[in-house]
């Protein structure tokens, strides 16, 4: 607005904190057409027989002086309803530095990420520390896809972080068909971020395993992404060796150990051709240290407009109106001279 006003040459038009009250401006015509056709009746009279002489004398000056003080409380009474409007421009804008990246967060919803090699188990742990990551980038916008058997985008990038943080926490393991699809949770993201005008665009991948399900390939996403630009850090979970996972017997829930596998080589490979970084996060504080390490590098400062700076001009109307009601006054007693 502020551009288009210098390019035009037109002054800031003001605007109106309370502009309902304008509407008592229309009580001015009614006061208008009194004081036309009745106005005159309430002056002073003198009585005399006849006006015939008077008809032949000069009109003096003093015939028109007397609507002055009507048209000065006209003046009074609209300057005092502006007033009361609350006018205020805004010819200057704040500029704010604000650091701003848009972010795809993927997350591994397979059954294996029951496993309680983090605490409680990787599903809980990733969600705790997916939390903590959204509540500390307060210029962002962030979302969330999730992904099995297959994957599907649980919130699209977004400013609304409580919306954000509660659709964290719904995240279990039994949305979707089970698998691990890596390749599809990658290109959901990367078709959700390609069109923004961000300047820098970000997914952080999370999983457990390897690629065993879907119709993308891994391959194809990363290729995806790079088309794209957008810069990939991957996140491998799970600690080394075996694990314990939660198995459902005739006995009810046991523990069992299975073995951890991680296509550690796909996700360095994913990582390293985006420009990103791939980390291996073995327990709860590593992942802690992997999300802080991602939060410290993906901040990009951009100058932004944010809210205009309004300058309140009531005052000056209020003002005005004071000095035309004291004009008017002394007007009426001393030139006048007439006492309502």
């Amino acid at each position: 607005m502020k551009k288009i006003l210098e390019i035009l040459e037109i002054p800031n038009i003001p605007q109106f904190e309370n502009p309902f009250v304008l509407w008592i401006l229309l009580l001015l015509a009614p006061y208008i057409v009194w004081y036309v056709i009745w106005g005159k009746k309430s002056w002073a009279t003198l009585k005399i027989s006849t006006v015939a002489p008077l008809k032949k004398a000069a009109k003096g000056i003093y015939r028109y002086l007397q609507h002055i003080p009507f048209v000065l409380r006209c003046f009074v009474f609209i300057l005092i309803i502006i007033a009361l409007a609350r006018p205020r421009s805004s010819k200057e804008f704040e500029l704010t530095s604000v650091e701003g990246v848009d972010i795809m967060l993927v997350m591994d919803v397979s059954t294996s990420m029951l496993a309680q090699d983090f605490q409680p188990d990787r599903l809980n742990a990733s969600k705790d520390i997916a939390i903590e990551f959204v509540s500390q980038r307060q210029t962002d916008r962030i979302g969330l896809t999730v992904f099995a058997g297959e994957s599907f985008i649980q919130c699209p990038p977004t400013t609304d972080r409580a919306t954000l943080i509660n659709l964290i926490a719904k995240v279990q393991t039994d949305l979707i068909e089970d698998g691990t699809a890596i390749g599809n949770g990658l290109a959901t993201a990367v078709s959700r971020l390609k069109n923004s005008d961000a300047k820098s665009k970000v997914v952080i991948l999370m999983t457990d395993g390897v690629n065993n399900y879907g119709n993308v390939t891994p391959q194809s996403a990363l290729e995806i992404a790079k088309l794209y630009k957008i810069r990939v850090y991957t996140v491998g979970i799970g600690t080394n060796g075996t694990a314990p996972y939660p198995v459902t017997t005739p006995f009810g829930v046991q523990m069992q150990m299975y073995p951890v596998e991680i296509d550690e080589d796909l996700l360095k490979e994913i990582a390293t051709q985006t420009g990103g970084q791939y980390f291996r996060a073995t327990d709860n504080t590593k992942l802690v240290e992997i999300y802080s390490q991602i939060n410290e590098m993906e901040k990009t400062k951009s100058l932004v407009d944010s809210f205009p700076v309004y300058k309140e001009e009531f005052l000056q109307y209020a003002l005005a109106a004071f000095c035309i009601l004291m004009f008017e006054i002394i007007f009426r007693l001393f030139i006048l001279r007439r006492i309502p």
